[in-house]
């Protein structure tokens, strides 16, 4: 499968605890804009309503040979496709405090999936310490000394 879209944001704001793969419910403009990368992660977040998973604040844009005839909605909520035993495991972490479910990135293949990892907040501090690691690995690898 090849990664259209990745939050990057994500993986240094959050600790990523778990993650799992769901499919994205899509209109066809939807999905060829998204197999050509016209997504933005950015500031979305998944929720559950009425028992089910939705992919809220992802943009989208309009696909370029759509007709002035088609509405379309870049930042509308999403559902998400899970299997039901992925589904109980998810919606139990998402209701622990301090737990999150974050889209980390897209793939497409024959189908358009979604990668969400269930995350905890980091504080600052800890920013900061996983900087001085990256940034400790790269002089090892590099060679030079710390």
């Amino acid at each position: 499968m090849k990664l259209v879209a990745q939050n990057r944001r994500a993986r240094f704001d959050y600790e990523i605890l778990e993650t799992f793969e769901a499919g994205m419910v899509l209109t066809g403009p939807e999905a060829k804009s998204c197999r050509k990368g016209h997504i933005s992660l950015a500031g979305a977040f998944v929720s559950f309503l009425g028992g089910k998973p939705i992919l809220k604040g992802a943009g989208i844009s309009k696909y370029a040979f759509t007709g002035p005839d088609v509405l379309h909605d870049e930042h509308r909520d999403r559902a998400l496709l899970l299997k039901k035993s992925e589904l109980g495991k998810i919606q139990r972490a998402a209701e622990e405090k301090g737990m999150t479910l974050i889209p980390l990135e897209v793939r497409s293949g024959k189908y358009i999936k979604l990668l969400v990892g269930v995350a905890r907040g980091r504080k600052k501090m800890d920013k900061r310490q996983a900087i001085k690691e990256r940034e400790t690995g790269r002089r090892l690898r590099e060679g030079r000394e710390i």
